[in-house]
């Protein structure tokens, strides 16, 4: 027999209290990572958009070495044992039709390099959006991939719409909507309220039809990534792809369709550590990806100083380091977090899921902002509508696993 995975560790429900742990925490992280951002742009003057993002990105690639230490340091598992039950996951995953043990190495970090595209190109469609249209606009526009999601999900698979998904998605959309328009013409205040997938910024727009272009594409390739994510990249033992014929994988035409956990390959040795422990397998995912920006990503950096676009320089003094140190630190919760639950509750309920942030940004500004100031009519019924919106989610998904 192999090991199994401890207890604690193993896949959860859809529902169970680990999930909705890091959800929480993703949030607060994300939250987290707004305002700081916003204190190093504003009060400390420190405006560098593409190294920001940069820093952020990067600091992805220490989320499966903290993984591993934490496990190696609360089970008996050595790494070895972790790594072996890791590779036949990913093996089986990757080349389910393959009849040896060897790793796929080149279709991995296809799968990765993918990933890192995925996520990179919407992050940078919106930090070149943000320079061209009015704040309110690309956060509106921004968090239509809620509804992108579900489109995408609807349209790829041929499913037929289901009323309370539908709903669901339409109020976020307009609950986000309410918030960002509302109160963009109550006061000059609300400038400041831009959620994004890392960072926050305010300039004069120049050209808003392009910017406003910009961000639906970026959008919509959100959308298409988290759905891409769920059928390629999270495995099968995943809730919502072993209980969901939802997010199957497209079959390639010499492989067929995708085989069982093991896979043809035979028992599984006895010292591994099978299924992974949850969120090791994502958060390897993640790593990769915080890997490849780091070393390919630097090369844009040169280029914009010469080219005048961002003119770099590094941070002036010591807070100003420990603010991008905190951004790059909660950038990685929030992302690890949002990686994690892509495979466990799915790329709409997270998409929408993630439009709380939102609420939380009305929260933080009144508690560290304006002060109540910052609450108006439309900021209390947008954030409604988006609870609203969530618990409709929430509850579909609760009925619908427990039946």
């Amino acid at each position: 027999m192999h090991t199994p995975a401890p207890e604690p560790q193993a896949t959860p429900r859809l529902g169970g209290r680990l999930a909705v742990a890091i959800f929480v925490f993703s949030l607060i992280a994300f939250v987290t990572e707004s305002q700081l951002t916003q204190y190093v742009q504003t009060n400390l003057g420190y405006r560098q958009p593409f190294f920001l993002f940069y820093c952020v990105h990067s600091s992805f690639t220490i989320i499966f070495p903290l993984h591993l230490l934490y496990l190696l340091a609360t089970t008996h598992h050595t790494a070895v044992s972790l790594f072996k039950g890791l590779t036949i996951a990913l093996t089986n995953q990757l080349d389910p039709s393959q009849q040896s043990t060897h790793f796929p190495k080149r279709k991995f970090l296809r799968l990765t390099l993918a990933l890192t595209v995925g996520i990179t190109c919407p992050a940078l469609l919106w930090f070149a959006a943000i320079s061209l249209a009015s704040v309110s606009d690309v956060t509106a526009i921004w968090n239509t991939n809620a509804f992108f999601a579900y489109l995408i999900s609807v349209k790829l698979f041929k499913l037929r719409w289901e009323p309370r998904r539908l709903l669901a998605v339409s109020l976020a959309t307009l609950g986000v909507t309410i918030v960002v328009y509302g109160g963009s013409t109550s006061s000059a205040h609300d400038e400041k309220d831009v959620v994004s997938t890392t960072a926050t910024f305010s300039f004069k727009p120049s050209a808003p039809l392009v910017g406003n272009l910009l961000t639906l594409v970026a959008s919509f390739g959100y959308g298409l990534y988290q759905v891409l994510y769920k059928i390629y990249a999270a495995l099968p033992s995943d809730p919502e792809v072993s209980s969901e014929r939802l997010y199957q994988q497209i079959p390639e035409e010499e492989e067929g369709i995708v085989g069982t956990l093991t896979g043809s390959r035979g028992a599984i040795p006895e010292d591994a550590v099978y299924p992974p422990p949850f969120g090791f397998h994502p958060n390897l995912l993640t790593s990769m990806m915080g890997f490849f920006t780091l070393v390919l990503l630097w090369i844009p950096i040169p280029m914009l100083h010469y080219s005048g676009a961002e003119t770099f320089r590094l941070p002036p003094n010591g807070t100003t380091v420990m603010a991008i140190t905190g951004i790059a630190f909660s950038g990685v919760i929030f992302n690890a977090g949002f990686m994690v639950l892509l495979g466990v509750w799915g790329p709409i309920i997270v998409s929408v899921g993630n439009l709380l942030t939102i609420v939380l940004m009305v929260i933080s500004d009144i508690i560290f902002g304006a002060g109540l100031e910052a609450l108006t009519i439309w900021s209390l019924l947008g954030s409604g509508i988006i609870v609203l919106a969530f618990t409709v989610l929430a509850y579909d998904m609760f009925t619908k696993r427990s039946s």
